[in-house]
């Protein structure tokens, strides 16, 4: 199997659409992919990936398929008082939490620290990983000890239209990353292609790949002047 996953195109915040010129990167990101052998294609259910989506679906002849739980993530104090700087904007506190902490707090530990375990954006971490992980066993692939187990061969390849931080929780779950290294280490870009692989042989233990990060080739008449990373 094998994901080809897009973050949305340049957006109109306020409105959650493409501006025209998000328009045009989705178009050639639908052009991009229209070679790939794609099954089937997802997108949160927010109007900037979805709209992305329904360029490369148009190419394949398929219909967009919302997974919910792909909504873009929330962030900021858990509970009053927790007082989070930079209203707990967790790129900005991926960055403090490797200035600030020993190496001792960069694997699992990072979820006790208080950027995090006290930020609403832990919640959402928790939700998609739970959720990607039933996700994935439709096809055939169960979690096991941070990996996956292939219950069955799929040789299916997917497509998934979404955002910046359910993106990151997402990679940082299937690649056993901790979050704020993702955060801070692999930035995307607008409709930006990455492709994980999982190799299934039946009954073997399958450790993703990535075949492709951050691929923005296609767009370089439609680049916007600045690149955000969040949202």
């Amino acid at each position: 199997m094998r994901l080809i996953f897009v973050r949305h195109g340049e957006p109109d915040y306020t409105n959650d659409c493409l501006t025209e010129n998000g328009i045009k990167q989705a178009k050639c990101t639908a052009e991009r992919l229209k070679e790939e052998p794609i099954t089937a294609v997802y997108s949160s259910p927010m109007g900037r990936a979805f709209q992305t989506a329904h360029f490369t679906a148009e190419k394949h002849s398929l219909a967009v398929q919302k997974l919910g739980f792909m909504h873009e993530i929330d962030w900021g104090d858990a509970f009053e008082g927790a007082g989070l700087p930079h209203e707990g904007h967790p790129w900005t506190l991926a960055n403090m939490f490797y200035d600030e902490c020993d190496g001792s707090a960069v694997g699992g530990d990072w979820r006790e620290h208080r950027y995090f375990r006290d930020n609403r954006c832990l919640g959402f971490y928790d939700m998609i990983s739970r959720r990607f992980d039933e996700f994935l066993a439709g096809f055939g692939l169960i979690r096991e000890n941070g990996v996956y187990r292939c219950e069955r061969e799929c040789g299916d390849t997917v497509a998934l239209f979404a955002h910046g931080g359910s993106g990151a929780v997402m990679f940082s779950h299937v690649l056993s990353l901790p979050l704020p290294y993702v955060l801070a280490a692999m930035p995307y870009g607008v409709c930006s292609v990455s492709v994980v692989e999982f190799c299934p042989a039946a009954g073997k233990t399958v450790v993703p790949r990535i075949e492709l990060f951050n691929d923005m080739r296609h767009l370089d008449s439609v680049r916007p002047e600045t690149l955000r990373f969040d949202k």
